[in-house]
């Protein structure tokens, strides 16, 4: 049958629709989740929450993080060697919904949390990097709604994040409890679940449904072993860092993850770099990319601290009666998608009004970094114009503050994920998409250790060290980007 004759959703496949809506619904419970997680670990047992100290609280929503993006490498490989990416899909969410489940029992406490989050990022590893790759077998190779087709479906990412929020935070308010809240993040996993196997069937076809390459039993023993060795490579190191540190506690495991979000990719970049694969001119595009994932890390522990720091701030700092309404600290957690879905559709444009005389790869890095420290800078001013850290300010400040740094990642984000293809040797293209994403995981498993610093009496100096440090990297990566270019071999 062509292609006209089909019923479409918005022109495109109707298997679009059915990914649109997983994607939707994944991402309004993971972010109506996080939106009140925070909250839930340091607001105090008689208000409903662990009682857990500011500092303890944002470590492991930092980790957390970390470990969600850390977790894609295992579903990437699950779905290329084991079963496939859509089966992989449904496993993940099934994972994710028991995940929300048990966070959403009352009487759980710090043991359900730290189960909840173990089910939540092994789901999330195994869901959303397939969820992408199954949107793009659904168009043969030469098809030129491609591109749009992953426009629509980039809008249902940021809907459902931008959506669950207020709604998460409203039902948690409203039945006095955190549990609902979570609770309500486990119902939208399960519409999305449910209508992923009602028309997946007859709407993915055959999009996503065999492992591209599957592990053959003659491999399963030496498999066998690397997860052992794997295994025993994490207890070793909770090990050591016991010895180190006196004892086992969550700080230990804290640092044991900031020392995994920073091994994993240097070992990445090592194997790529030391390969024979690797060619003479791939391994100078990829000493070319070494700085830029770095100066990714710094962008993404800025940008990441919106559900952490400023997430306190909103809580602690901010005046939540506005113009005759009563705002929820969570709310904020709405800003990054909805900046994100205005902005992307500007840049776009520009990008292409400008063509040949568009800044070079680089300096949109540097860019995009200088705005992320700046996003920060502004923060410091609250409390320089009212002499103190103590009066409550307006919430404009926090509006203005996601929106400068939002700004900044449109120079980034999507801008990284074309360097990285331009960039990656051909033998390890997967890889280095992989790679790109541990950026994320790394800015993170950095924040879990400096987000401790946070407080009311560093608020200042905290928001402006980091500011000013982020500005000073983006200065220098602006001056030397032509230097940069060089080792890019005609990549532009």
């Amino acid at each position: 049958m062509s292609t006209e004759k089909e019923k479409t959703f918005f022109g495109h496949p109707r298997g679009l629709a059915t990914l649109f809506n997983t994607e939707f619904w994944e991402r309004f419970s993971y972010y109506g989740m996080r939106a009140i997680l925070i909250y839930y670990m340091y607001y105090s047992v008689s208000k409903g929450g662990l009682g857990f100290s500011q500092s303890t609280a944002t470590a492991i929503m930092s980790i957390y993080g970390s470990l969600v993006f850390m977790s894609g490498v295992i579903g990437g490989w699950f779905a290329d060697r084991v079963l496939g990416p859509r089966q992989t899909i449904f496993y993940g969410g099934v994972l994710i919904m028991v995940g929300h489940l048990v966070l959403a029992i009352p009487s759980g406490g710090a043991a359900a949390l730290f189960v909840s989050m173990a089910f939540i990022i092994l789901g999330t590893g195994l869901l959303k990097p397939n969820v992408s790759s199954v949107v793009g077998d659904l168009y043969p190779a030469g098809d030129n709604r491609r591109d749009a087709g992953f426009s629509i479906f980039y809008m249902g990412i940021n809907l459902g994040a931008f959506i669950a929020p207020p709604i998460v935070s409203n039902v948690s308010d409203h039945a006095g409890s955190f549990h609902a809240g979570f609770g309500v993040a486990a119902v939208g996993m399960a519409i999305a679940l449910v209508v992923y196997v009602l028309t997946g069937k007859r709407y993915l076809k055959e999009a996503g449904k065999k492992a591209p390459n599957p592990l053959q039993k003659s491999e399963a023993k030496i498999l066998t072993m690397k997860i052992i060795g794997i295994i025993l490579a994490i207890g070793l190191l909770i090990a050591v860092l016991t010895l180190i540190t006196g004892s086992l506690t969550i700080n230990t495991i804290i640092l044991a993850v900031t020392v995994m979000g920073v091994g994993v990719p240097l070992a990445y970049f090592i194997m790529m770099m030391t390969s024979k694969k690797t060619e003479a001119d791939e391994r100078s595009r990829l000493t070319a990319y070494i700085p830029l994932f770095l100066i990714a890390v710094l962008f993404w522990m800025i940008e990441e601290q919106g559900s952490t720091t400023l997430a306190l701030f909103a809580a602690e700092r901010t005046d939540l009666s506005i113009w005759g309404f009563n705002l929820n600290p969570a709310n904020f957690q709405s800003l990054n998608p909805v900046f994100v879905i205005t902005l992307s559709p500007i840049f776009a444009w520009i990008w292409t009004k400008l063509g040949d005389r568009q800044p070079s790869t680089p300096r949109k890095f540097a860019l995009g970094l200088f705005f992320a420290g700046l996003s920060f800078v502004v923060m410091m001013l609250p409390g320089i114009l009212h002499g103190n850290t103590t009066t409550l300010v307006s919430p404009l400040w926090l509006v203005l503050s996601f929106f400068i740094c939002i700004f900044g990642e449109m120079f980034i984000s999507p801008v990284g994920l074309s360097a990285t293809t331009k960039l990656a040797p051909k033998a390890f293209a997967s890889q280095t998409m992989s790679l790109w994403f541990l950026s994320d995981a790394m800015g993170q498993a950095f924040n879990a250790q400096v987000t401790q610093f946070f407080n009311a009496d560093t608020e200042i100096a905290y928001f402006g060290i980091t500011g000013f440090v982020a500005i000073g990297f983006a200065i220098a990566l602006f001056i030397f980007a032509p230097f940069l270019k060089k080792y890019m071999k005609g990549v532009h």
